[in-house]
């Protein structure tokens, strides 16, 4: 039976991998993620939730645990953030090119130095070329649905690729916010136990796995980069399928339009912020202003045809990136200027959590136009 409960994004993500029966649980704390683990581990130890509890000595152990126990068939889950994702880093790109359907959160904070515990999302896209697919919540809600879904994507035989899904740090982590959580028996009808087709580590048939190669280097990599592609419908067909189930689709599975189709001016944006600037189109709206948004769940695979058709009729585009590439600029408006060919307008906001708010969006709705970069302090 489906309840409904008032919890944080931790929590909402600690509730996805039980539900998923996520069997092998190894972690390294680290602010905001440790209240995911927390939680996990006090289910374990009262019984409520099966499954393995491994402290390890820092992030890099976790990756390899989260590597080796789904090399051996296990269904994995973690979380981390920040710094702990970038020791991650060599792991990260082992786990991808194993083709291993591993599902780890990140609680998205700026990287030091300086330091903070605010969120922006420099740690996440930092990884947009280990071959994970990235996906961005905005609310906890969709915390929840993603990590469930999560692993019915990542383990389909045509994806087998790791899953990244991204919560932004104290704004959704610590942010109570009401959930509906499925019963176990329906998820399990959703999400059977994990049977995989491809061989795995068995100690009584010794073998080893990611051994060296030499030309054939680069067919393993078209290989990675064509269940990358593949994902695409994978992703889109199971948010339908769970949208038939609770009602909640997610705009469809890769990008989620708001209000675009009469709009002449646009602003594109992931994570939490959303919520936000939602509210500022429907404020924009009522004074009579053609406004509209496009949220982008997925980072990887890059939905670039799906935004090119939602914004084919809109004037004026823009970009909010809570990121920043020195020397670049917004690593989100690089890749959507490339996909769209054509202007638009790049503003860095929000680093380190720094507020945006409505008003700012208001304002940014009114530089659109430019091919330039803005910053928004």
């Amino acid at each position: 039976m489906d309840t409904r409960q008032m919890i944080a994004g931790n929590g909402a993500a600690a509730w996805g991998a039980r539900l998923a029966r996520a069997e092998i649980i190894p972690n390294f704390p680290i602010t905001p993620q440790t209240a995911i683990i927390e939680e996990i581990a006090s289910w374990i130890a009262s019984g409520e939730m099966d499954a393995d509890f491994l402290p390890m000595e820092s992030e890099h152990s976790v990756i390899s645990a989260l590597a080796a126990a789904s090399s051996a068939g296990t269904r994995v889950f973690s979380a981390t953030s920040s710094q702990g994702l970038m020791l991650m880093t060599e792991m990260m790109f082992v786990t991808s090119g194993l083709r291993l359907p591993v599902i780890l959160i990140n609680v998205s904070r700026g990287l030091s130095a300086p330091i903070t515990l605010w969120s922006d999302h420099n740690d996440v896209l930092v990884q947009r070329d280990s071959g994970w697919l990235q996906m961005f919540c905005s609310n906890n809600q969709e915390v929840l649905d993603s990590v469930v879904m999560g692993y019915k994507i990542a383990e389909n035989s045509e994806v087998l690729l790791p899953m990244m899904i991204n919560l932004d740090g104290f704004t959704l982590s610590a942010t109570r916010e009401p959930v509906e959580i499925p019963g176990q028996e329906v998820i399990d009808d959703f999400l059977p136990a994990y049977n995989p087709k491809h061989t795995i580590l068995d100690p009584k048939e010794p073998m080893s796995m990611g051994g060296a190669v030499f030309d054939e280097y680069m067919y393993f990599r078209s290989q990675q980069r064509m269940a990358m592609q593949n994902s695409k419908n994978v992703i889109t067909d199971v948010c339908a399928e769970w949208e038939k189930m609770t009602g909640r689709g997610w705009g469809g599975g890769l990008i989620e339009p708001y209000c675009l189709e009469d709009s002449e001016r646009a602003l594109m944006i992931c994570g939490s912020e959303s919520a936000t600037l939602k509210y500022t189109v429907d404020k924009l709206r009522a004074k009579g202003e053609k406004v509209g948004m496009l949220r982008l769940r997925t980072m990887r695979p890059f939905p670039c045809e799906e935004i090119v058709d939602a914004l084919s009729g809109v004037e004026e585009i823009g970009v909010i990136d809570q990121d920043i590439s020195p020397g670049s600029g917004g690593i989100i408006a690089t890749e959507v200027k490339a996909c769209l060919g054509r202007s638009v307008t790049s503003f860095i906001a929000g680093l380190g959590g720094r507020r945006i708010g409505a008003e700012k969006y208001e304002k940014i709705f009114g530089r659109l136009g430019r091919d330039v970069e803005e910053w928004i302090f």
